[in-house]
């Protein structure tokens, strides 16, 4: 696991230079099975597959993809490989949240100088169609920041994937675009240590931070601090606060063993489409009292909306002086109560849903008590 004392080493004076979020690899005991509930839940297209009749003789991975989103959903061929250990320990998860980057040794370089960990060196992986170079670096957790360069491949994602053969569920199209942000939940105390791990390795800027008091309910509360490259990385990081009863962060921390993604939030252009097409597929989401609708309204006065329809998906809603924003939180979709996704659609709002923390909290809470870990 991640330790923090390489943060002290001097910081360089630029940091790696990052183009965005290139995946997401999840790793879990069963790849099959998920590849299947990512494309038959939430429309993600199965592209690419990579195992031992492609070559590689300890994991099978497949690639999936909708808009701009690319996930990879790796298992182990052994149970003495490290992702077998890695499910054990965590249960499935994301392992790898991955970004583009147009220099991988320059990038890997400076963030060693900046105070990261290295976990994987630098290497180029080369058949006929091209070359793909990748490193990565440990972050919170025993999850890693892959930096990868794909710009001199022509291939289907890179070398060791071929076309898969996996015929594609059917459904309505859901309308996922990108991914919005990302999501990380670590322990008590170490929030500010992380939010200064991102500052000085890459670079980031804190760009919004919310305290005990803004997210919290009659039982429990947590602090997060959004960190962001200033365009199209943005890493909110939440830990737990004290309150009366065990908070969602404490719940996940239990169940996923150490620090981790919590959730990966989804862009729609449009949520009503989407949440629509995401129940017709078996999508199971948190449930939303019908008095939330009548605070809603009020705070959303002038803004017109599909009311009924936001009512009847159980869409929440907010406002800031920049816009509004739509969305909506999955059940979990792991086996343990870890990680779940968030679908967002933005008209102008750069924010979180500050709004509609308490409504999302107390229904995550419901699920806690339905669990006994509340």
């Amino acid at each position: 696991m991640t330790t923090l004392e390489t943060l002290q080493a001097p910081v360089e004076a630029r940091h790696p230079k990052l183009l965005g979020i290139d995946s997401l690899e999840w790793w879990v005991g069963n790849g099959r099975a998920f590849t299947h509930l990512l494309a038959a839940g939430f429309g993600f297209e199965i592209v690419g597959y990579a195992g031992p009749e492609t070559g590689r003789r300890d994991r099978c991975s497949w690639l999936l993809r909708q808009g701009d989103v690319r996930f990879v959903v790796t298992s182990p061929l052994s149970a003495r490989s490290e992702i077998a250990r890695h499910v054990l320990a965590h249960g499935d998860g994301v392992h790898d949240v991955a970004f583009v980057v147009d220099d991988v040794d320059d990038a890997y370089a400076v963030a060693l100088r900046n105070g990261a960990a290295g976990v994987v060196p630098p290497d180029a992986a080369e058949d006929a169609e091209g070359v793909v170079a990748r490193a990565a670096v440990a972050t919170y957790g025993d999850t890693v920041h892959s930096l990868v360069d794909r710009s001199s491949y022509d291939g289907l994602w890179e070398p060791g994937f071929e076309p898969a053969d996996l015929v594609q569920p059917c459904g309505p199209a859901t309308g996922i675009t990108k991914i919005d942000h990302v999501v990380a939940n670590v322990q008590l105390g170490a929030l500010d240590r992380w939010v200064d791990f991102y500052e000085r390795v890459f670079g980031f800027d804190r760009l919004v931070h919310f305290d005990d008091d803004a997210i919290s309910t009659e039982y429990s509360a947590l602090m997060s601090t959004v960190v962001w490259n200033g365009s199209k990385v943005v890493l909110p990081i939440n830990e737990p606060a004290t309150g009366r009863r065990k908070s969602q962060i404490e719940e996940y921390l239990d169940y996923y063993g150490a620090p981790g993604v919590q959730h990966i939030a989804l862009r729609t252009d449009d949520i009503v489409g989407t949440v629509g097409a995401l129940r017709a597929r078996g999508v199971r989401f948190l449930a939303v009292p019908p008095s939330y609708y009548d605070d809603a309204r009020e705070r959303m006065a002038g803004i017109d909306l599909p009311w009924d329809d936001l009512q009847r998906l159980g869409i929440l809603v907010d406002r800031d002086h920049d816009g509004h924003l739509l969305q909506v939180f999955t059940e979990n979709v792991t086996g343990r109560p870890t990680v779940f996704i968030e679908i967002i659609q933005r008209e102008g709002a750069r924010g979180f849903g500050e709004g509609n923390f308490k409504a999302l909290f107390e229904a995550i809470e419901r699920e806690q008590a339905r669990r006994g870990n509340l």
